[in-house]
């Protein structure tokens, strides 16, 4: 009797815990589902809990107890992608501020910030570097659906050389030891070991500062920083793992000693030339220009936000930003979709698309850069990207045909990332 009793509890606490399939369909007069294909015309599009399980023509009759969304004639497309955001951090904040703001103030100022991007059409972002643990909060806030945003691949805080981009600078040595996350190295050997602990740290990619940046205070210029050795030991370290490797670079030569040591995307590129470009293609290197976070910082420029080591270095960029583009195109580098919000207001990057555009992509070129592109890259064009039976159910939908006009991009009506609508 005791055995049946207990068969019985079992039996009603599976048939208690089995969680009933939620049903949604979507009409949409107009379905891109891959940016290199035709758009179709008026569709049902049917998703089960977080997956696509159907595409049909015309309007389908939609099954009892299904939750129905009517985008009347609007084009629903795949959730676009951003390959490189900051969302802990705004643009125009004081460098002196991470002396004083704890590193939880991040993910109060990201869960804003991935409302925003979710808003704006981005259902997964690269998070291109943050301070330790506060994008890996968010990408388990977002993932959980505590926090509205877009599904989030995270790099945590990037490798630097001491001194360098990624490092701390601008203030007195023994700040320095305070602030610093331990994420600088010196020699192959320490570089492998620094990689490591980001992956146990629970990085998704690794991001390093393979040459000077723009917006921190060190002010050597904006070439190669890591050498050769050290390159390569990141790299190979990072794919030993299964991770790929991000590499701020702006300096040609920099670029090109990162491509050469088989580092997997170049984050800005601004001054690459074709010899570097070159290296990209023969070591399948993407580019991912930025090209939102020059037009925010120009929009900055000579208001007293920079300080004077930040101005110079913003003025040896601007003629060059966005040549790289027509340039890595003609030389066939994949050119992917990121813009480096945080240097300019989140919810902005769609603003990139026309860019795109403007330096020498097609508008299905540049749609691509943001869905099947940038999917690839990830390693996750199984699962993103596409509108297609399996996919996970991240689409939108926008008034008139990106494939033309890139710019009604810029204002997204509809968002589902993950099977779950934007309110």
């Amino acid at each position: 009797m005791r055995s049946i009793r207990l068969v019985a509890a079992a039996t009603l606490a599976l048939l208690s815990g089995t969680a009933i399939a939620k049903t949604t369909v979507v009409y949409a007069g107009r379905v891109i589902t891959d940016a290199s294909k035709p758009a179709l015309g008026p569709s049902t599009v049917v998703v089960t809990d977080d997956r696509i399980t159907s595409i049909a023509p015309g309007r389908g009759e939609a099954p009892a107890g299904a939750e129905i969304v009517d985008l009347g004639d609007k084009t629903l497309l795949p959730g676009l992608i951003d390959l490189h955001v900051h969302l802990t951090g705004d643009p125009g904040g004081d460098y002196r501020s991470e002396a004083v703001d704890p590193d939880e103030w991040g993910v109060v100022v990201g869960a804003k910030n991935a409302r925003l991007t979710l808003r704006a059409g981005f259902t997964t972002v690269r998070e291109a570097g943050s301070a330790q643990y506060t994008a890996f909060a968010l990408r388990r806030g977002t993932a959980e659906g505590m926090i509205e945003g877009p599904r989030i691949v995270a790099a945590g805080p990037p490798l630097s050389i001491i001194g360098g981009h990624g490092d701390v600078t601008g203030f007195r040595e023994d700040v320095h030891a305070v602030l610093d996350q331990g994420y600088t190295c010196t020699g192959a050997v320490e570089c492998a070991e620094k990689v490591r602990e980001a992956s146990r740290a629970g990085a998704d990619v690794i991001k390093i500062t393979a040459t000077g940046g723009v917006l921190s205070q060190q002010g050597r210029g904006l070439e190669g920083h890591f050498s050769n050795a050290e390159l390569v030991s990141i790299a190979d370290t990072a794919h030993s793992l299964g991770l790929r490797v991000m590499a701020h670079a702006h300096g040609a030569r920099g670029i090109e000693s990162a491509a050469a040591a088989g580092i997997d995307s170049i984050e800005h590129g601004t001054f690459a030339d074709d010899a570097a470009l070159k290296v990209m293609k023969a070591k399948g290197s993407y580019l991912v220009p930025t090209l939102m976070a020059f037009e925010g910082i120009k929009e900055r420029l000579g208001k007293g936000i920079y300080t004077p080591t930040v101005e110079a270095k913003v003025r040896m960029t601007m003629n060059d930003v966005g040549k790289a583009v027509g340039r890595a195109k003609a030389l066939g580098v994949p050119i992917a979709f990121g813009t480096d919000a945080g240097v300019f207001e989140h919810g902005r990057n769609a603003g990139e698309f026309a860019l795109l555009v403007k330096y020498g992509l097609t508008p299905r070129e540049a749609l691509a850069s943001a869905t099947t592109v940038a999917a690839k890259l990830l390693s996750m064009e199984d699962q993103i990207g596409r509108i297609a039976p399996g996919m996970s159910a991240d689409m939108i939908a926008v008034a008139g045909d990106p494939l033309s006009d890139v710019a009604v991009l810029e204002k997204v009506d509809w968002v589902m990332v993950r099977g779950r609508a934007a309110d």
